[in-house]
């Protein structure tokens, strides 16, 4: 008896570690919360490239915008906990609609996390005709004009939409705000004139845009400017000392998807943000790379929660709904 035991034990272990050898062994989905062209997309190519290279399998991303993220979140929550269907989404996606959408599934306990894959803080943009020289005169031009102004966000609740309202409050004023399904959507509408400005994170077309004089980028809200764009001066320096707000992107899978097929994506992940190459791409896009401390999935979990309990009573205060 004690010897079948022990070959069931043996096999077991065996049939585990060729699971985990052969996984994965067919394309996985990838589901981004977002639609092409904006920053969650952009990284979220970029780090499964690498990612196929190094598993030898295709990452195919899906883009499942609107509603700030939460339609894509669901199609996750929905999909099997097999390995073959992630998802990659920011702090608005998988945090900060708790405290916004009647959400049928629970962003706290049944996504597992897999990486924190970058972080960027966010940029207060405007249309290349905006009158204002900085950040100051940009928020005395608003109050005077707070009739007419019209400010772009990604969705109820994200962090571009509570920089708007931080941006009301100090300016001592309100003006619409004109809800988009992705930044690209919306920077393209910002390029044309269409709105006045947008906070919004520096990967995708922002910096470029910037950069071409398509767009005018008055800070970074952070308390460094960025490597990839030291021309940009940062919030303190600006005239709004202290304001500091950052995207950040990572990527998860649905609640029960196997322990070892966790492991085996987040050290693809850990080597595709040690990789130079990648690094750089990132860097260009305005990203900040983790330190590899805040790579691992415990690191992504804390994260979760501590920004949870950071953000969902100042959303749930100030009465923000979903639009």
């Amino acid at each position: 008896m004690r010897t079948f035991l022990a070959a069931v034990a043996v096999l077991a272990t065996m049939s585990a570690t060729a699971h985990a050898q052969t996984y994965p062994s067919r394309p996985v989905s990838v589901i981004v919360t977002y639609p092409p062209g904006g920053p969650v997309d952009t990284v979220a190519r970029i780090v499964t490239d690498h990612m196929r290279a190094t598993l030898g399998q295709p990452f195919v991303i899906e883009n499942v915008g609107g509603a700030g993220g939460s339609l894509g979140v669901g199609r996750l929550a929905r999909a099997a906990p097999n390995g073959y269907t992630i998802g990659v989404g920011d702090i608005g996606a998988f945090v900060l609609n708790g405290a916004v959408y009647a959400l049928p599934y629970d962003l706290l306990t049944e996504f597992e996390p897999i990486a924190l894959l970058a972080m960027s803080p966010l940029l207060v943009l405007a249309r290349n005709t905006m009158p204002a020289k900085d950040l100051r005169e940009l928020t005395v031009w608003l109050k005077a004009n707070q009739d007419k102004v019209s400010q772009g966000h990604i969705g109820s609740g994200t962090l571009s939409h509570l920089c708007g309202l931080y941006m009301q409050s100090t300016a001592g004023a309100t003006w619409p705000f004109v809800p988009y399904r992705g930044a690209a959507a919306a920077l393209q509408d910002l390029t044309g004139a269409q709105i006045d400005l947008i906070c919004a994170a520096p990967g995708g077309s922002a910096l470029p845009l910037a950069r071409e004089g398509r767009i005018k980028a008055y800070a970074v809200m952070a308390g460094t400017r960025l490597p990839s764009a030291p021309e940009i001066p940062t919030a303190d320096e600006a005239g709004l000392p202290g304001f500091h707000l950052s995207f950040w992107q990572a990527m998860w899978a649905p609640k029960g998807t196997p322990k070892d097929m966790i492991a085996t994506l987040n050290a693809a992940v850990v080597a595709a943000l040690a990789d130079p190459a990648v690094r750089g791409k990132l860097a260009d896009l305005g990203q900040v790379i983790p330190p590899r401390a805040e790579q691992t999935p415990d690191a992504l979990g804390a994260l979760r929660k501590a920004e949870a309990d950071k953000w969902w009573p100042i959303i749930k205060a100030a009465g923000i709904k979903p639009e």
